[in-house]
């Protein structure tokens, strides 16, 4: 059986090294996990391509949407959210799932990080929508705040919110210092982006996830853990999404975590070194 990764650019995805790692452990020899550059306009034409031996398809940016469109059937979850990063092959069909929302939950559990005192997010991407839906997954009440750059390009994640059932305020990040009374800051901002505001996330006691994976730490979760503050990276996150997918798309429930955790830090390390 086939699957792979699909996204523009993917050439950076962790996503082969993680599933393939699965299926030799398991001893899944006769299954195969690619990589293919696909913009947004090739995701149907692709699809229509590919023969009854695919199992599944990983999404990345920026096909989350458009796969949404394509699927013929989709879960709740994903419709929620907005986003599909995982079509899973069901007969001549294809299902759209979202293990993003899995991965972040399993990822902040996972470090007993407690957002009890609320959440923070910053950013307002896809990505914050499935951090939406996983902190109402681990049970939080009351509004999530988000913090946008541009205040103005926040529909789609209130539209995800309100389908959700989760109350929701905007505000602008510039107006950081006057949100962080929260037990959890969650950054979905690129690369670098959350270190200006390291001391004074760290200063507030909250602990942060910071989806970033590579450089890691970034200088934001060195500063939160210096100061004693839970810090949570994106590689986690990449895990425990990569492991919900092995399951949906092999059909075996008993998968590898540890295994898939080892080779993709195995990875990153090699990545880290200068060439």
């Amino acid at each position: 059986m086939r699957a792979a990764v699909l996204g523009s650019p993917v050439a950076h995805s962790l996503s082969p090294v993680l599933h393939t790692a699965a299926y030799t452990t398991m001893g899944l020899h006769e299954w195969s996990y690619g990589m293919h550059e696909c913009a947004e306009a090739d995701l149907a034409p692709f699809l229509a391509g590919l023969g009854t031996d695919w199992a599944g398809l990983s999404l990345t940016m920026p096909l989350k949407r458009r796969a949404l469109e394509l699927a013929d059937t989709v879960t709740d979850l994903a419709r929620q959210v907005g986003g599909v990063n995982t079509l899973v092959r069901r007969g001549r069909t294809w299902q759209g799932h979202n293990t993003d929302v899995a991965g972040i939950a399993e990822a902040l559990d996972e470090a007993g990080v407690d957002s009890a005192r609320g959440a923070v997010i910053l950013g307002a991407g896809a990505t914050a929508a499935s951090a939406l839906a996983a902190l109402r997954e681990l049970g939080l009440s009351g509004p999530v705040t988000v913090l946008a750059r541009d205040t103005g390009r926040t529909a789609d994640l209130a539209a995800a919110a309100e389908r959700l059932g989760q109350p929701l305020r905007v505000a602008p990040l510039a107006d950081l210092d006057a949100h962080l009374d929260a037990g959890l800051v969650v950054s979905s901002l690129p690369p670098g982006a959350a270190d200006r505001y390291a001391e004074r996330i760290a200063a507030s006691g909250a602990d942060l996830f910071d989806v970033v994976y590579a450089p890691w730490p970034t200088r934001a979760a060195a500063v939160v853990a210096g100061h004693g503050g839970r810090v949570v990276g994106g590689f986690p996150m990449l895990l425990h999404q990569a492991v919900a997918q092995v399951r949906l798309m092999t059909g075996i429930q008993d998968v590898p975590v540890e295994a898939m955790r080892e080779a993709g830090e195995a990875e990153l390390a090699r990545r880290a070194v200068p060439a």
